[in-house]
């Protein structure tokens, strides 16, 4: 396994987990803690043996997003690696699971509206905080947060740059699971050993046509559907689980 400074890599079963360890930063993206995740992710995307991926925070937050002692200087550094962050997770071809254990603000609320699933503590919360420093959106915030709020609210979230509590977060598809802190770890941890026990094939493929669906017609889905189900069929997996049934 591969030694990052800024994030610690775990692999146990199936599972993969990214933690952000900059806890004295809560988190906090600078440059070089850019280059660690995207490693990190990258090399989980390509391990055969790792089918869920899953990131989290270390300490009391999930990410605060950019360290504001570098956000000056390297600023266009960290909106260049958040390009490359979150197109790693939208084509990596397993689930990307977010464990939210506390506060997402900025990119780091971006980098858990990136990932596939959020599974958060009822301790957790996420602010699109841009606004405070003068700036906007960076890390997809302005794809993500309007395709699971609506353009109004998204907006709204975006001016007034608060901090959304759990809860409301819940509400507004935010979030899609909220649980209490204390059974965050594992309520994340049997969550992502169930996908990970579904055949890796039809997950890859059921990942890439969700996606491709919200920019394609229902005719081209029907035809991408009947080429995955031709392919799907073929595989050893779904010959054992059609006839065992």
């Amino acid at each position: 396994m591969a030694a990052y400074e800024r994030v610690l890599v775990e692999v146990k079963g199936h599972v993969g987990t990214v933690t952000l360890n900059r806890p004295e930063k809560l988190n906090a993206f600078d440059p070089e803690a850019c280059d660690d995740l995207i490693e990190a992710l990258r090399m989980l995307s390509t391990a055969d043996a790792v089918r869920v991926i899953v990131i989290t925070g270390a300490g009391r937050a999930f990410c605060a997003g950019a360290d504001l002692g570098v956000l000056g200087s390297r600023g266009e550094e960290l909106v260049r690696a958040g390009k490359d962050i979150a197109l790693t997770i939208r084509n990596a071809p397993k689930p990307v699971l977010a464990a939210v254990n506390g506060p997402a603000a900025g990119g780091g609320a971006n980098l858990a509206l990136a990932c596939d699933y959020r599974l958060a503590s009822d301790q957790a919360s996420i602010g699109q905080v841009f606004h405070k420093l003068g700036i906007g959106p960076d890390w997809g915030g302005s794809y993500f947060l309007p395709r699971l709020t609506g353009i109004s609210k998204a907006l709204e979230l975006v001016w007034s740059a608060r901090m959304v509590p759990a809860a409301e977060a819940l509400a507004l598809g935010l979030f899609d699971r909220v649980v209490p802190q204390a059974t965050l770890a594992a309520e994340t941890m049997s969550l992502a050993e169930r996908w990970a026990a579904m055949a890796p094939l039809a997950v890859r493929k059921t990942k890439e046509a969700l996606y491709r669906s919200e920019h394609s017609t229902l005719e081209e889905m029907l035809d991408v559907e009947i080429a995955d189900q031709q392919a799907l069929f073929a595989t050893p997996e779904a010959r054992q689980l059609i006839r065992n049934r």
